[in-house]
C-alpha cells in the first residue's frame, strides 16, 4: 500500500520513541503529532510535522492528511477514548499498554470493538522479543520438564524528574503496577500460561505518593506452578527487563543479571541471559538428584528491537496482511492480572481471577 502514514498521540517518552522508529523505517512516515501541550507543539514544529490538540481535530483533516494508523502513547486513562475515536473514524490503532486503565473502561472498548471491523493492536511489545520467544519455545517444548516455580523481578529507580515531567504518574492509574507490572504480567502469561490466583502486598513508604512504589506478590498458575514477583521503582537494582535484556539502549545494561528464573522438573532457565541447567545423563542409569552435578547450557538468541518489530507488525495489520498478535481481548487478560493484584492489596486476601468478571 506504499508508504504508511502514522500519527502518534502523546509526545512523552514512549511517544517520542515511536516517532524515532517511524522516521527510521523505510515504509512509514510520521504524519502527525497529537498532544495538547505547548512542548508537544514545539516538538512537532521541530520535526516539520502537523500538530493537533486532539484526535478529533486531526480527523477533521483526514482527507488531506491521509493517516493510515495511529499509535496511542497517551496517559493510561486516555487509551480507551483514543481507541474508540480511531475506531469511529475507521483507522487502525496501536494502543500502548495497558489497553485500559480500568476493567470497566476495558469492557467498554471490547464491547465497541465487537461492532467494528477496525483492527486494534495492543502494545505489549515484548511479545515481539526474540529473547522471550526463545524462552517460551524452551518452556513449551518440555525442555525443562513440568514447570514448578517461577521467580520474577522488576526493580529499578525512577528519578524525581520522571514524576515532575508527568505528574499523572504519581496519581491513581499511574503507579508502577499499571505502568510497569502490566508488562511483567503479560510476559509471565506469555512464558508460563494463565494465572489462577494472586496474593499481593504493597507499600508507598518511600515516595509517599497516592500510588504504590513497591509491591510483592505470589502467583498460582492454572498449570499448578507457583510464582513470586517483586516490583519497585524506588530501589537501586539492576534486576529488571530494561536493565538485563539490552533491548532498549536508553538504559544501561547489566548483561550478567536476570529478571526471570523458571524452574521445572527436568531443568531450569534464567531469562534473559538464557542460561540453562540440566542434569547429565547418568552412566549407571541412576536417578539424578541434588547430589548430581549440573550441565550448564546457553540458548542461542538473535536479538532484535521488539519495538521496531512491533512497528513492522502494525504495518502488516494496517495493510490487512496480518491479524494483531495482541488483541484487546488478550490484553484484557493481562489487565485482569493487574486488577487481581490491586484487589489483593486492597483486601489482604488471595484473589482468584475467575471471580473478576471481564464481560
Amino acid at each position: 500500500m506504499g508508504i504508511i502514514s502514522l500519527a502518534v498521540a502523546g509526545a512523552g517518552l514512549i511517544g517520542r520513541r515511536h516517532m524515532e522508529l517511524i522516521t527510521a523505517n523505510a515504509q512509514t512516515r510520521l504524519g502527525a503529532v497529537v498532544d495538547p501541550t505547548p512542548v508537544a507543539m514545539a516538538f512537532a514544529a521541530s520535526l516539520n510535522v502537523p500538530h493537533f490538540n486532539s484526535l478529533d481535530e486531526m480527523f477533521t483533516q483526514q482527507g488531506t492528511l491521509k493517516i493510515n494508523g495511529v499509535i496511542l502513547a497517551t496517559p493510561n486513562p486516555l487509551h480507551v477514548s483514543g481507541a474508540l475515536t480511531c475506531a469511529r473514524h475507521g483507522v487502525p490503532a496501536l494502543i500502548e499498554k495497558p489497553v485500559a486503565d480500568t476493567l470497566a473502561n476495558g469492557r467498554q472498548l471490547l464491547n465497541a470493538l465487537t461492532m467494528s471491523k477496525v483492527p486494534m493492536l495492543v502494545g505489549h511489545h515484548r511479545r515481539h522479543s526474540s529473547t522471550l520467544q526463545a524462552a517460551r519455545q524452551a518452556i513449551s517444548s518440555g525442555q525443562l520438564g513440568r514447570i514448578v516455580t517461577v521467580m520474577g523481578s522488576a526493580q529499578f529507580y525512577k528519578p524525581d524528574s520522571y514524576f515532575a515531567q508527568g505528574p499523572w504518574r504519581s496519581q491513581p492509574g499511574g503507579g508502577p503496577i499499571l505502568i510497569n507490572l502490566i508488562h511483567e504480567m503479560d510476559n509471565l502469561r506469555f512464558l508460563c500460561g494463565e494465572v489462577e490466583s494472586v496474593h499481593a502486598i504493597a507499600s508507598n513508604a518511600v515516595r509517599q505518593f497516592a500510588v504504590e512504589d513497591t509491591a510483592v506478590m505470589t502467583l498460582q498458575f492454572t498449570s499448578g506452578a507457583l510464582g513470586t514477583f517483586t516490583l519497585s521503582d524506588t530501589v537501586a537494582a539492576p534486576r529488571s527487563w530494561e536493565h538485563t535484556s539490552g533491548e532498549n539502549t536508553a538504559y544501561p545494561r547489566s548483561p550478567t543479571e536476570d529478571c526471570y528464573f523458571v524452574a521445572g522438573t527436568a531443568g531450569s532457565l534464567a531469562v534473559p541471559t538464557m542460561r540453562t541447567w540440566q542434569y547429565a545423563v547418568q552412566a549407571d542409569g541412576a536417578e539424578p538428584g541434588w547430589w548430581t552435578p549440573f550441565v550448564e547450557g546457553q540458548l542461542p538468541v538473535d536479538a532484535i528491537d521488539p519495538l521496531a518489530a512491533q512497528l513492522e507488525h502494525f504495518c502488516d495489520v494496517i495493510a490487512g496482511s496480518a491479524q494483531p498478535i495482541v488483541t484487546a481481548e488478550d490484553a484484557m487478560q493481562s489487565l485482569l492480572m493487574v486488577e487481581a493484584v490491586r484487589q489483593s492489596i486492597a483486601t489482604g486476601h488471595t484473589v482468584f481471577l475467575r471471580d473478576i468478571a471481564i464481560h
